[in-house]
This record gives structure tokens, C-alpha cells and sequence, in this order.
């Protein structure tokens, strides 16, 4: 049997690949109302995803990119909610400014605490995160609890983060917990509905330390 196929790949170059994709989005996407560095967030979001509903629903709060800038810049680390947004994360990009990429959500202790309490490891790890990581970007893109906990603990001054990009996928309370981030006065990446996920947390967080790159 010939399995062979008359396809043939425009390019087979890494480079040349990423910047053709880049230029399809930017004319598929048409008009928009994102400033020029949210759209490098939204360009790499679609990238990721495929999905330009999803990167028209990305919402930035005023300060988010240069508040993410900044605490990139001066070393502050990433908490990533599961091993899925640390793993994809550009580490050397983090790095280079003193920072680093985190994830709680196996440490042994916090496992021992929500089985304690009956709760979501998600949101121990938060928790542990906020003792810890002071002035982190949180990257939430699996667990809705995560970021409501979040959410709930910026409201009673236990967290401070410098950014938080809350974009969680699911059925059970994503939505609504980004509908709760909107309305918090932290600077913030989300977007509504739905849709979103660990693609998604990545591609924003190394967006973002691109635009730090960029700046020297």
C-alpha cells in the first residue's frame, strides 16, 4: 500500500513557519481594538489555540502589560497552577532576569492539607503560593477554583500578586471566575466564556517575557 501523500509543507524552517502562521492570523484577525503589545499576547494566544473567538475575547486590564513587563523584569517568579503551564513556559527567557517558573499544586504538603480539610489541591497551593511567591504573575489556566481562591485572597490583602492571567478552561465555574476577575483592581490578562486552558496561560506569560526581552 503507497502511503505516500502529494502534500508538500510550505516550509519546513521553524522561523519562517512561526512568522507565516503570525502573518494568517494578523489577516484572518482583521480589525481590532488591542493596543500594539496586547495584540502580541493575542497573536500568540490564537497561535497556540487556533481559535480566533478566543483571542477576541482576551480582556487586559489597563496595566497588564506593563505590570507583567515589570515583574518579569525584576525577577519575580510565575506560579503556574499545574505542571502543564510551568512545562511550557520559556524558562531561560525567566530566568535571565533572576526569576523563576513555579507550581505547587504537588508539594507533599499541600496534598497533606486538602485532604485535611476535604478541598481542591488547587486551592491549597494557592495559598502556599501567596505566603511565598510575593509579587508573582500567576498563570491559571486548568483550575477555576485556583483562581477564585486567588481572587478571594487579593481581596483580604493575603496576596499581592503583579499580575494574574486568569484564563481557566472548563464547564464548572470558569466562566464565572473570570467574570469575578474582571472585577478585581489587579492588573489582569482573561477572556471570556468558557474557553481558554494551559495552551493559553503559556502563550500569554511567554508573550509577555518577549515584550520584557524586547526592551533589553
Amino acid at each position: 500500500m503507497d502511503f505516500r501523500t502529494e502534500f508538500k509543507p510550505l516550509t519546513v524552517q521553524p522561523q519562517e513557519i512561526e512568522e507565516k502562521s503570525f502573518a494568517m492570523i494578523t489577516e484572518e484577525l482583521g480589525e481590532h481594538s488591542f493596543t500594539e503589545e496586547q495584540y502580541k499576547v493575542v497573536q500568540r494566544v490564537i497561535h497556540a489555540s487556533a481559535d480566533f473567538e478566543l483571542g477576541r475575547s482576551l480582556v487586559f486590564h489597563p496595566n497588564a502589560i506593563r505590570a507583567g513587563i515589570d515583574a518579569i523584569r525584576s525577577g519575580k517568579p510565575i506560579v503556574a497552577d499545574v505542571q502543564m503551564v510551568q512545562v511550557g513556559i520559556s524558562k531561560p527567557r525567566i530566568q535571565k532576569y533572576g526569576g523563576d517558573v513555579r507550581v505547587y499544586i504537588s508539594d507533599p504538603d499541600v496534598m497533606e492539607e486538602a485532604k485535611r480539610l476535604n478541598t481542591t489541591r488547587a486551592i491549597i497551593s494557592i495559598r502556599k503560593a501567596a505566603r511565598e511567591a510575593d509579587g508573582a504573575i500567576y498563570a491559571i489556566g486548568n483550575a477555576p477554583t485556583a483562581l477564585l481562591e486567588l481572587i478571594r485572597l487579593v481581596k483580604e490583602g493575603q496576596a499581592k500578586p503583579g499580575l494574574i492571567i486568569g484564563v481557566p478552561v472548563g464547564f464548572v465555574s470558569a466562566a464565572e471566575s473570570k467574570e469575578e476577575l474582571l472585577k478585581l483592581d489587579v492588573p489582569f490578562v482573561t477572556n471570556i466564556g468558557r474557553k481558554g486552558g494551559s495552551p493559553v496561560a503559556v502563550a500569554s506569560v511567554n508573550a509577555l517575557s518577549l515584550l520584557a526581552e524586547r526592551e533589553g
